[in-house]
């Protein structure tokens, strides 16, 4: 099973927060991790999405269909780890999954998968961590880190 783990990209400063919208640059970013990531996700991804605009924005230019997006409100707020992997059904992940969030959220369920232990990691602004879970165990492997500034 696999899983995308994607900090919405860059955004413009202002509030409310929660409006905020991708910057050029993050539409750039944006742009560039999905070209990269439509090339090795699933078919058959569940997408799991904060609802702000940010990352709203950045999830559109993989998959535009908000029909098909479940957008989860704790992870605009901050939630813990824990009940982020309760939403995704963890240990039993069945559905690959692409999460789409901000920081420091992100990065602390990315350490907590990785090294089985929360504590916040430095998660850039469009980066996207692929994880990879083997069904029935709790082992989590890395397969790829993906930075939208770093891609050509």
């Amino acid at each position: 099973m696999e899983l995308f783990l994607w900090r919405h990209a860059d955004a413009l400063s202002g509030m409310p927060d929660f409006a905020r919208e991708l910057s050029l640059r993050g539409h750039q970013q944006a742009r560039k991790v999905a070209a990269w990531l439509s090339e090795r996700a699933p078919d058959d991804l569940r997408f799991l999405v904060s609802p702000a605009a940010r990352t709203r924005q950045t999830v559109a230019y993989f998959h535009d269909d908000e029909s098909d997006i479940q957008f989860c409100l704790p992870l605009y707020e901050s939630s813990s780890p824990e009940e982020i992997l309760s939403i995704l059904g963890w240990p039993n992940i069945t559905l690959s999954t692409l999460v789409v969030g901000h920081q420091p959220l992100i990065g602390t369920l990315a350490d907590r998968l990785l090294a089985g232990t929360p504590h916040p990691g430095s998660f850039r602004k469009s980066a996207l961590w692929w994880l990879r879970i083997e069904p029935g165990q709790d082992s989590v492997q890395l397969v790829q880190v993906v930075d939208g500034d770093m891609l050509w």
